[in-house]
């Protein structure tokens, strides 16, 4: 659990391959990760009504700058003619169907306990992309939050899946951070974050009430490993922190496992209270769990738009 102290890690993560391996890699990963987001979007929305709402979009919201990889047919000419840059006129109801969506890419979330689990990242941008899948079936605009900042990071339309994951997997990440505070984020959009949340609890009290201060709903999924929630080692044991040099050896790992369930209950029993405490959403998943599972949760929750505060899924 990175950056908390709860544990460690048990294994090495290897140094970064070099680019050319790293643009193969990804380009070999891109249609087989959206072949499964699309199983599991499809799983999903067979027991799911699209959420489409009728309206006009008519109502006048704001101009706001034009986003990276958003088509120049959505620019206001007359209001970027009295600037130097290029605005988009956004309606009310436009800005109210905008999910943002992000997904932690810190060293901790390339973490599995074993080969047969995928590691937290990979079930994180599957869940991301297999939510977009619902989303953008159902007509609503997609803004993905935490690349480069010259990457696409605005979505429509059905055919905008395969875009969304080609900037998820191969765009650069951008500065890190906790969680995107610095992002812009249009009024009343939806904001979903994917992460462990292992961090210190006053740095995610700190995001989230920056977040409470915004015009926006928020829901977060927590993934964790299995091993991260019953500490299942014996023996001696060197534990790991893959965002740092600090390491623990265990002489015996499982004298250890008392405290740490009571450190893990504390810390989820703080997110959960700060995410009950804004009116947000908590939604929680475990990597040895189906993904269908906690795609249905998300959706649901987006659907009813209350809390889903500590549901496991």
């Amino acid at each position: 659990m990175a950056g908390n102290g709860l544990t460690g890690r048990g294994r090495t993560v290897g140094p970064a391959p070099a680019s050319h391996e790293a643009a193969d890699a990804l380009a070999a990963r891109l249609p087989a990760l959206l072949a499964e987001a699309e199983r599991v979007a499809l799983t999903v929305a067979q027991g799911v009504h699209g959420r489409r709402r009728a309206g006009s979009g008519d109502s006048f919201w704001q101009y706001r700058p034009l986003m990276p990889g958003e088509s120049i047919t959505r620019i206001d000419w007359r209001q970027s003619a009295r600037s130097t840059r290029a605005f988009v006129r956004e309606t009310e109801w436009e800005a109210a169907q905008t999910v943002c969506l992000w997904r932690d890419a810190s060293p901790s979330m390339g973490w599995r306990s074993e080969r047969a689990l995928p590691a937290k990242r990979d079930r994180a941008e599957l869940l991301l992309l297999a939510l977009a899948v619902l989303l953008l079936r159902g007509g609503e605009q997609i803004r993905l939050l935490g690349i480069a900042p010259e990457a696409p990071a605005r979505f429509s339309g059905r055919q905008a899946a395969e875009r969304l994951a080609a900037s998820l997997l191969g765009a650069p990440t951008a500065e890190a951070e906790t969680l995107p505070v610095t992002a812009p984020l249009p009024p009343h959009a939806r904001l979903v974050l994917i992460g462990d949340f292992l961090g210190p609890l006053p740095a995610l009290e700190a995001a989230l009430a920056h977040f409470a201060s915004l015009p926006v709903s928020l829901l977060l999924l927590q993934i964790l490993d299995p091993a991260e929630e019953t500490l299942p080692y014996e023996g001696r044991i060197r534990f790991e922190d893959p965002e740092g040099a600090e390491t623990y050896l265990a002489p015996r790992a499982q004298d250890l496992r008392t405290d740490y369930a009571a450190a893990l209950a504390r810390h989820q029993a703080g997110l959960a209270t700060l995410c009950a405490s804004s009116g947000f959403t908590l939604v929680r998943h475990r990597t040895d769990r189906p993904a269908e599972t906690a795609l249905l949760a998300l959706h649901e929750a987006l659907g009813r738009g209350d809390a889903l505060r500590g549901r496991g899924a």
